[in-house]
């Protein structure tokens, strides 16, 4: 720059301003400024609205720090006092009650309790309805009992009944009488040991009876009763089968089973 240059360029700068500074306002003014204050009123009466729901949902529910209302969160698991309702499925390992408090389960219709392996499979199923409990594979139990003053009932309706143990089964009605019924074949079976019968009186109902006719010194077969010519019959002798059928023959002097013996060839 040469020196008249610099000259001219500092008297202008020096020469006095004649227009008037403009000043422009800073901030939010009018109906934004309004607006703004309506919505932080609002954001701060959200905020006490929801701690004090928030508060209120924390007293009713009574948590605290080791759960919440009958529920406690403890190092063997999960205790549940009183009495709860779960409206979804519930998955649990163990299921355990207090000491000497019985464990209830209630329903509006039935209980069911399902058993599946890693790939998700029914392997066996429990459901308790008005008729009783229906299981839906083997069950294995030490002891079944009924209520008292109540019937016990095991029914298979489809399919067989099967009870085993490694040392035994024991039926026992102390106060009432044990029937056992079945639409085909009762199998009483002992490999090693035997089969005894203790009662007062041991009755075989419904049993072929060889009775004997007065034509000819033979037996025949009988339904269940001699006939009413022959002269009233009232001690028969047991017989059995090769293939283990029972039937009666009339008692004699000896032993009248082989006369009889016929019945065998029709069963």
């Amino acid at each position: 720059m040469t020196r008249e240059q610099y000259i001219l360029a500092t008297q202008q700068n020096s020469l006095p301003r004649t227009e008037h500074p403009q000043f422009y306002p800073v901030g939010i003014y009018g109906w934004r400024k309004r607006c703004l204050y309506f919505f932080v009123l609002l954001l701060l009466v959200t905020m006490i609205v929801n701690l004090a729901m928030t508060i209120w949902i924390l007293k009713v529910m009574n948590f605290t720090v080791d759960g919440m209302g009958n529920l406690r969160v403890t190092k063997k698991g999960i205790r549940l006092e009183g009495i709860s309702e779960f409206l979804l499925p519930l998955y649990v390992k163990e299921i355990h009650s207090r000491k000497d408090s019985p464990l209830v389960l209630q329903s509006d219709r039935n209980v069911t309790v399902n058993a599946r392996n890693h790939m998700g499979q029914l392997t066996g199923q429990l459901t308790v309805g008005t008729e009783g409990a229906v299981f839906g594979h083997s069950v294995e139990t030490p002891h079944i009992r009924a209520e008292p003053s109540q019937d016990l009932k095991l029914e298979s309706p489809t399919r067989s009944l099967v009870m085993e143990a490694p040392r035994g089964v024991q039926v026992n009605a102390a106060a009432g009488d044990l029937k056992a019924t079945c639409r085909k074949e009762l199998h009483l079976q002992s490999t090693e040991g035997e089969i005894f019968l203790n009662a007062d009186t041991i009755r075989l109902g419904n049993l072929p009876v060889g009775s004997f006719s007065s034509s000819s010194s033979s037996f025949s077969s009988a339904s269940s009763s001699p006939s009413s010519s022959a002269p009233r019959q009232t001690i028969y002798e047991l017989c059995a089968c090769p293939n283990g059928k029972l039937y009666l023959s009339p008692a004699g002097a000896g032993s009248t089973c082989q006369s009889s013996s016929n019945i065998c060839l029709w069963s």
